[in-house]
């Protein structure tokens, strides 16, 4: 039974960092050696978006990270895979960042022209956490 748990939400004003975490358990990579572990946000009235992922192939030792345009430079996705634990580091926080952020987990990654990565379709990922709230007030 796969388990993901968010953590670190919180009310920040514009210009400043939040770090999420998620817990992940029972997400394992055998049989299969890769998979895909990201982050997603959902506001109100909003689509729930792709923010960051993480793909790993454990067989090549191979990580790709991947950001939506309204993130780059600002976010950071890593995994601790000592602790199975997922992290995304928030800098320069905008009002616009605020929504739910959820943490998801799949095995459906995408070919992109320099390799595999994690799809940015939130239908594609089979695991999910309750979320945890991030508002950034100016």
């Amino acid at each position: 039974q796969v388990q993901l748990v968010e953590s670190g939400g919180d009310s920040v004003q514009a210009g400043g960092s939040l770090r999420l975490s998620c817990a992940v358990s029972g997400y394992a990579y055998t049989p299969y050696a890769y998979g895909c572990l990201a982050w997603f946000r959902q506001a109100p009235g909003k689509e729930r978006e792709g923010v960051a992922s993480i793909y790993t192939d454990r067989s090549t030792d191979t990580s790709r990270t991947h950001y939506a345009d309204s993130v780059k430079g600002r976010f950071v996705v890593s995994l601790d895979n000592a602790k199975n634990t997922l992290y995304l580091q928030m800098n320069s926080l905008k009002p616009e960042d605020s929504a739910m952020y959820y943490c998801a987990a799949g095995r459906r990654p995408v070919w992109r022209s320099d390799g595999y990565y994690c799809p940015s379709e939130s239908d594609m990922f089979e695991y999910w956490g309750q979320g945890t709230q991030v508002t950034s007030s100016s």
